[in-house]
């Protein structure tokens, strides 16, 4: 048994799962607010999350660096305003650094599951190889966009030649010459079909809807840039309120606020422009036109995803799917496209937040099965009534349809510390949202969200059910705003005691100082 003792008595000790920026905006501000008792799990041999994760060819983000980074670690040397895969994993591997994460990160380690024992007051973590780790707090972090979602498509499995996900790019797969599918035009797909185009001998895009695309405004950061957002860090903020502001005024289309019809008609005329000027064929102009409203999926931004398309040995497969077979896919016209190699960039699995993990609250309820099972939901997307103590980052209706994930994730962290401050004071209790509040606010998100474009199709922002889970229906300055404050009146600290607990674990009740341990 090895421990892992804590600063002082009052900080709660907290495991943090997941080391992308979700986790590392937690554990910063924990550690900055003063609770040093910090733990990360991350499952992987490094930090990054989906950063180091995704590294299929042409990877990068679709919102401008400055905007998509912490406010509080601004970088002056992004090589372009649009930063590909390693500039953005670089930039976390510096912030961890720089702030002394490593120290704290258990590389390596899978959550299996994780149980609340009400009797303790502790959240205890099973690993898969057997290690259990305790807790007064849990915070998971691992996102919504950490799970490769694969299709369930007939024959999957019976295909002979090289297949896998972009999300787990084959990179020994030498694509020269080959003949290619590609399942799946979203985010992903625009951006790994222009720089594996030029290299295979055909590419066949398996199209299910056709996606709106805006041109890319970006821009190559040089020395003398480099210089002058040292020199002047006012630059850098104004270039990130920029961004901020474009967001906010391009959500109130999506939304439905006020302006919703002129804001909506100008992007989508800028994005049919786009297509009209960078695909002159009719036909494949016809293919790659969207039929439902802009807004409903995420709207893309690519300078050379269309000229790809356009090349010769580039074909647009618009019926359905049906089968994949030993030599490669059956469509619903009953053709069977022979390829030598299949690309699926089918997405993730958004609508499974936290799986496969199996969390459970008081009296053993289970998260996934009892109380998400039509769909996810949680106050302020962090705190679910009868799972104590825990705090989901980037969690239920906190995705956004434009603007940056990481500027929600420092309002959540924020949030997170002030709950850490008041469990410090109050170190034989554990909160517990109230279920009114948690149904006040999720009849809210519901309410708004059916009038908003995401209520008008089907995609990965909806559940199975048709309910909106992933995304939040306002601007983010009123996420801001309504999480700047942690209301304890929101919740009920309950005090812990013997209530049906399993078996003492080191590190329980029978311990004065439950500071973060684990048991090999």
């Amino acid at each position: 048994m090895l421990e892992m003792p804590g600063p002082a008595e009052s900080s709660p000790s907290v495991i943090v799962i997941g080391a992308g920026f979700a986790g590392v905006a937690a554990a910063i501000e924990l550690i900055r607010a003063g609770h040093d008792d910090v733990t990360i799990l991350e499952k992987s041999p490094e930090v990054g999350g989906v950063w180091r994760e995704n590294t299929y060819p042409g990877a990068g983000c679709d919102v401008p660096s400055p905007y998509y980074s912490f406010s509080f670690e601004p970088r002056t040397d992004w090589p372009m305003r649009y930063s590909l895969q390693p500039d953005i994993l670089d930039y976390i591997e510096d912030v961890v650094a720089e702030y002394g994460l490593l120290p704290r990160i258990r590389f390596g380690v899978e959550v299996r599951s994780a149980r609340f024992d009400t009797g303790a007051g502790l959240w205890v973590v099973s690993a898969t190889d057997g290690r259990e780790f305790m807790a007064r707090m849990l915070i998971p972090a691992t996102g919504l966009l950490s799970r490769p979602a694969m299709p369930r498509i007939p024959g999957i499995g019976s295909f002979e030649g090289p297949a896998f996900h972009s999300a787990r790019w084959d990179h020994d797969c030498d694509l020269s010459g080959k003949r290619v599918a590609v399942i799946g035009t979203g985010a992903s797909a625009i951006q790994f079909v222009p720089a594996i185009q030029p290299r295979v001998a055909e590419l066949t895009l398996f199209q299910r809807s056709a996606q709106y695309i805006l041109p890319k405004p970006d821009r190559e950061y040089r020395p003398v840039h480099h210089r002058a957002f040292r020199a002047v860090p006012a630059l850098l903020a104004t270039e990130r309120l920029l961004w901020w502001t474009l967001g906010e005024t391009w959500t109130r289309g999506i939304t439905g606020m006020r302006g919703k019809r002129a804001v909506n008609a100008f992007v989508r005329r800028r994005a049919l422009r786009h297509l009209r000027r960078q695909v002159p064929d009719a036909r494949k102009r016809a293919q790659l036109t969207p039929d439902y409203e802009i807004g409903c999926k995420r709207v893309l931004f690519a300078n050379t995803y269309y000229p790809a398309v356009c090349e010769p040995n580039v074909r647009i497969e618009t019926a359905g799917v049906e089968e994949i077979t030993p030599r490669g896919v059956r469509t619903a016209d009953g053709l069977e496209h022979e390829v030598d190699v299949i690309i699926y960039g089918t997405g993730f699995t958004a609508q499974q937040p936290l799986a496969p993990m199996r969390i459970e609250g008081v009296d053993g309820v289970s998260l996934r099965d009892d109380v998400w099972s039509d769909g996810s939901r949680a106050y302020l997307g962090m705190t679910v009534p009868a799972f104590p103590n825990m705090f989901v980052m980037y969690g239920p209706n906190t995705n956004l349809g434009t603007g940056s994930i990481i500027y929600m994730l420092e309002r959540q962290a924020r949030y997170v510390g002030q709950a850490a401050a008041v469990l410090a004071a109050a170190p034989e209790k554990y909160l517990d949202v109230r279920a009114d509040v948690e149904q006040r606010f999720d009849d809210e998100m519901q309410q708004r969200l059916a009038g908003t474009a995401w209520a008008t199709c089907t995609s990965w922002y909806r559940a199975g059910s048709g309910r909106i889970s992933a995304n939040w229906p306002g601007l983010v300055s009123e996420y801001s705003r309504r999480t700047k404050r942690f209301d304890p009146a929101d919740y009920v600290l309950r005090s812990a005691g013997v209530v049906s607990s399993p078996k003492p674990v080191p590190g329980g009740c029978d311990d004065p100082k439950p500071s973060l341990r684990y048991r090999a």
